[in-house]
């Protein structure tokens, strides 16, 4: 997740009836290009008066706003008649932009509430708003009253609305009622949003079947359906008449592996945090790995089925590693699954989204989305960076392609001045170079390590998300066409232009700097202070010299930086999470972990503010 520049800044939390005594701001206008989902009208500000209005900035490439979707699912069935949810889709990537593209993320991720296409990210800055994705919440009258960034939000949110609500009721200002959301009618195709083929290993193609919820296996001819593992319903149950959420990656076991473990194909089941196994005999399924609960924070090693995952989106068999190494895209970080000894640990990581090679242990991931083995390198594209990594048998970490969060587009020539635009699959070919599922561009690209060169193999793909080699050729996830084809592959070079994400970096001046986590429990809560300290806050810089006094760990939300002389630009990496529970007299009132990581884009200059406010939960008014 990454920040821009605020308007205005919002800084004490109270209870909603508080909050009646002091200025209050006003919900800005919604302006964007159209809306989605409501049938073809246009709505405006006013149309929501009465209601509650939960305004979520989101942009589809980002897995952070895809895990808030499925948060607020049962809080908008549980308030249907009162609160109306809004998507302000702000777009990161020059390709998210694009209306179509829009229209289908609404549909591939079951985006079932109003969405304002805001591609100028005019009410994003009209709501000063700073990370993707950030909520917030605009009472029946037009007046904003909560604010949080990031995700696990969903208790808070629920108290402030049941507060609202009430608050409201009394005062005779709530509408009951159905809200303006009106679905489109999907289009029926055999395959949904496909994210990953591989080749099963008995002359048939492994296709997860990601919006569909199954994973199904095709004759070589990348068309035939022969049978589905999965009834196509979304749900997590074993057996026979299995159940999966947008299941991703699959991994081929090798054969020694499957005779011990009863199982030869692992699905990264996305949504639902697990790791399944499928028996190809039986057609069983079983979950191998995860809890079912997204890991927000806690232990990462430990027998499989009792560890929590988040958002695995790709697996590949690694022998060097001993395992299946899993593409936690959720949380930046790679996992590694041991099918025999039944365990689960982090592989390389930290939890920091950004690009920073060296030692798998402190390596820097962003929302990595393909993962590609052969016997000495294990390949990988982190989507956020738009950038081709490996990692070689000593578990270093390297880059071949990429500059950061904030550089992206589409050129080809030596490596390091090659730009891809959120890439989400890489796959090895015999000659030891490798090609790129460049998803935004719609391309194939190829890297070679020989000549360390990038080139285009082909364009006009819908969204490649992945390919796998069959008798020769490459058959290509074409994941918004709905298919798998097979591109005419002929290498050229493209010498386009470099994108940066468009929202402007935040001004810093030189020298001291106070970084500000704002923070208050949501009604009805309180700090945990039983253990100690209830908050944390991480702060490290990119690049690392950009910081000379203020970075490391502590538990105060607030921090003394320095920022170093001779530097202009460079990113602020933030990580702050508060730990609070339930006041209300139980002995065992529930707990609840609120985390947010921000990527913040800075630049250095003789006039900035000392001063940097990020809101992790409630209202910021300085």
């Amino acid at each position: 997740m990454d920040v821009g520049t605020p308007l205005f800044r919002l800084v004490l939390t109270l209870p909603v009836t508080s909050t009646q005594r002091l200025p209050r701001v006003r919900a800005a206008e919604l302006v964007g290009r159209g809306w989605l989902n409501t049938g073809g009208r246009d709505l405006r500000l006013g149309d929501f008066r009465g209601k509650v209005l939960l305004l979520d900035f989101w942009t589809f490439c980002c897995i952070n706003c895809l895990h808030v979707l499925d948060e607020l699912r049962p809080l908008e069935e549980e308030f249907a008649d009162v609160l109306v949810t809004v998507g302000v889709h702000s777009p990161k990537f020059a390709h998210e932009a694009d209306p179509v593209a829009l229209a289908a993320a609404v549909e591939r991720y079951g985006v079932h509430h109003p969405v304002l296409d805001d591609p100028e990210l005019t009410t994003w800055q009209a709501f000063a708003v700073k990370a993707w994705p950030t909520l917030v919440v605009v009472d029946p009258e037009g007046y904003v009253v909560h604010v949080a960034a990031g995700e696990g939000h969903v208790e808070a949110l629920r108290r402030v609305v049941a507060e609202v609500v009430t608050v409201h009721e009394a005062k005779g200002t709530l509408h009951r009622g159905d809200g303006p959301y009106a679905p489109p009618v999907p289009e029926v195709t055999e395959l949904r949003f496909p994210a990953k083929a591989v080749d099963s290993g008995n002359g048939t193609i492994l296709v997860a079947d990601t919006a569909h919820h199954r994973v199904v296996e095709v004759d070589r001819d990348g068309e035939t359906v022969l049978r589905a593992f999965g009834t196509g319903e979304r749900g997590r149950a074993d057996g026979v008449d299995a159940t999966f959420s947008e299941p991703s990656g699959v991994a081929v076991l090798p054969d020694a592996v499957a005779e011990v473990v009863g199982y030869r194909f692992v699905v990264a089941d996305t949504v639902n945090h697990l790791l399944r196994g499928i028996d190809p005999v039986t057609g069983a399924v079983s979950t191998v790995a995860g809890t079912g609960a997204q890991w927000r924070n806690g232990p990462t090693d430990g027998p499989a089925t009792s560890i929590d995952l988040t958002s695995p989106w790709d697996l590949v068999w690694w022998e060097p590693a001993g395992g299946v190494v899993v593409a936690m895209a959720g949380n930046h970080t790679l996992g590694l699954f041991d099918p025999v000894a039944g365990t689960v640990r982090r592989f390389a990581g930290t939890t920091v989204e950004g690009l920073n090679d060296g030692p798998a242990a402190e390596a820097f991931f962003a929302q990595t989305s393909g993962l590609a083995a052969t016997g000495d390198r294990l390949w990988l594209v982190d989507a956020e960076t738009s950038a081709l990594r490996w990692v070689d048998t000593a578990f270093t970490v390297h880059t071949a392609v990429g500059k950061g969060l904030f550089d992206f587009g589409h050129r080809d020539g030596d490596a390091d001045q090659a730009l891809l635009q959120h890439p989400l699959g890489v796959t090895a070919l015999p000659d030891g170079s490798v090609v790129v599922a460049d998803t935004y561009n719609g391309a194939l690209r190829r890297f070679d390590p020989v000549t360390g060169r990038v080139s285009t193999l082909a364009t006009g793909l819908a969204e490649p998300s992945g390919a796998v080699l069959v008798d020769g050729e490459l058959l290509v996830v074409a994941s918004a066409a709905h298919r798998l084809e097979r591109p005419v592959a002929a290498a050229r070079l493209v010498d386009g232009q470099a994108h940066q994400v468009k929202r402007p970096p935040t001004d810093i001046a030189a020298g001291e700097l106070e970084l500000a986590v704002v923070f208050e429990p949501p009604p009805g809560q309180k700090l945990d202070l039983r253990w100690g300290p209830s908050t944390r806050l991480e702060v490290t810089s990119s690049p690392p010299g950009l910081l000379a006094e203020g970075g490391g760990a502590g538990t105060d939300l607030s921090r003394r930086l320095v920022v170093a002389e001779g530097f202009t630009e460079g990113v602020l990496h933030v990580v702050a999470q508060a730990a609070s529970c339930d006041d209300d007299g139980a002995e065992h009132g529930a707990c609840h972990l609120t985390r947010q990581d921000w990527g913040v884009p800075v630049r250095v200059g003789p006039t900035g503010p000392g001063r940097l406010a990020l809101v992790l939960g409630g209202l910021d008014r300085n």
